[in-house]
């Protein structure tokens, strides 16, 4: 039987196998921005101002590409579980004919909307010119990246995960290896400047994919791909969808929920816009370990609800909640202890590190909490329940943090620690209501 690990190794050694491979993975992802700022930045700041405009256009492309990633993985470890082998085969190769027709749509987007969205942010021409130059390349030739995830969640559904973190790794060097050539024109390559990090970042994600498909034919896998499962079957492209859709979405809600923030924030300060901007590179360092723990989850998860393995479920729910919840409190007091020293990685100025120190420790009182509500969304994206999952996130960071941030912020005697309450307040419900969505879910799975 394919995947037998997943009903037969002890839970934790296999949550562990699975988990920390995806965590490097992440962080190899995440690299991918950091190596163009890093090496854009050199060029000026009307270059880096550039990318940064055109960086939701990009966001985008991943939003969607991740998003469709785990509601196929959702859908394949349901039919692995189940023992629905040709099931699973036909939603990995319907995974990739959505994922093609993404491509084509994307590249119609980066035609038709690049330059009108980026007129929106900045009227000067050069700032336009390098911004256009960039995301019409990484809209139009965002293929790589939308073959290259999904090749990445259908091997992450079989529960291949060392092959991932390779493979996103090399993908990663050849990023870093090409972004000085093409952007500085080194071996005799003329210099591009910011339309070069869109080439070496579009070459590299390419590569990538190319690295999955070779992989994948020289493997022995326990997914087959191929065009005899083309046959629409509209119940596994729904299963797809139900979860893709609104896992796209979560991916999206930071930036709106950063955006309008800062617009209450500017009512107090720029200096609190840029205490807000710098907590949300902070907490990516205690998140993303956390995400590390929900994708090495959802697979183990996603099968043993297919075999009807509750027991194997729960424990594994159970193992995730106490992995995540360690990091989560080893965040938090940090975040308690030496707030100020923390803030310093990244700002020296003293008022500003006074005010960061405040709102993170404020924040920091959801940490702990947000472990429910992160483990139980991933849970429900899992066994295919996108709705439930979204309800999840949209408490997390939508429904109760922006009109609580308002309300509070009006208080004089609060004023913009407010903002800072809102996000404890806005775990602890969503936590909540996660615990009773989750204990109503198939008859006391939980």
């Amino acid at each position: 039987m394919p995947n037998h690990f997943m009903k037969t190794k002890p839970v934790f050694p296999l949550l562990m196998s699975m988990s920390i491979p995806m965590m490097f993975s992440m962080l190899i992802q995440s690299l991918y921005n950091i190596i163009d700022s890093i090496y854009v930045a050199q060029l000026g700041q009307t270059a880096l101002t550039a990318v940064s405009i055109a960086f939701p256009l990009q966001n985008l492309v991943i939003s969607v590409a991740v998003g469709i990633g785990v509601g196929i993985t959702s859908t394949i470890s349901i039919y692995l579980g189940s023992g629905e082998q040709e099931k699973a085969n036909k939603a990995a190769t319907l995974g990739i004919a959505c994922t093609c027709i993404h491509c084509i749509l994307f590249l119609l987007l980066g035609l038709i909307v690049t330059k009108p969205f980026l007129n929106l942010f900045t009227t000067n021409s050069e700032i336009l010119g390098d911004a256009c130059d960039y995301t019409y390349i990484v809209l139009c030739f965002s293929f790589g990246t939308l073959i290259q995830v999904t090749m990445e969640k259908i091997f992450q559904a079989v529960g291949a995960m060392k092959t991932t973190m390779f493979l996103l790794a090399t993908g990663c060097i050849i990023n870093i290896i090409l972004d000085p050539i093409f952007i500085f024109g080194w071996f005799q390559i003329p210099a591009l400047g910011v339309k070069g990090a869109a080439i070496a970042t579009v070459i590299a994600q390419i590569c990538t994919a190319i690295l999955y498909l070779i992989v994948y034919r020289k493997k022995n896998f326990a997914i087959t791909i191929h065009p005899k499962y083309l046959k629409m079957d509209l119940t596994i492209v729904k299963s797809i969808y139900s979860v893709g859709i609104p896992s796209s979405l979560m991916m999206i809600l930071p930036s709106i929920l950063v955006s309008v923030l800062n617009s209450i924030l500017k009512q107090f300060s720029d200096l609190y816009i840029n205490v807000l901007g710098i907590y949300f590179k902070l907490q990516t360092f205690i998140y993303m370990p956390a995400n590390g723990i929900v994708q090495g989850m959802r697979p183990i998860i996603g099968y043993n609800y297919g075999a009807k393995d509750y027991h194997r479920m729960k424990s594994t729910i159970r193992y995730s909640l106490l992995s995540a919840g360690i990091i989560m409190l080893l965040g938090t007091l940090l975040s308690m202890i030496i707030p100020r020293e923390i803030f310093m990685l990244f700002q020296s100025d003293p008022s500003l590190l006074s005010a960061g120190s405040t709102a993170l420790r404020i924040i920091s009182l959801g940490f702990l909490i947000s472990t429910i509500g992160i483990i139980f969304s991933g849970t429900f994206e899992a066994i295919g329940k996108g709705k439930e999952s979204l309800i999840i996130s949209l408490l997390r960071q939508f429904i109760l943090t922006i009109p609580l941030s308002l309300i509070l912020s009006r208080i004089p005697s609060i004023g913009v620690n407010g903002v800072w309450i809102s996000f404890p307040i806005g775990e602890l419900c969503a936590s909540i209501v996660a615990y009773f969505l989750l204990k109503k879910q198939e008859n006391g799975v939980l």
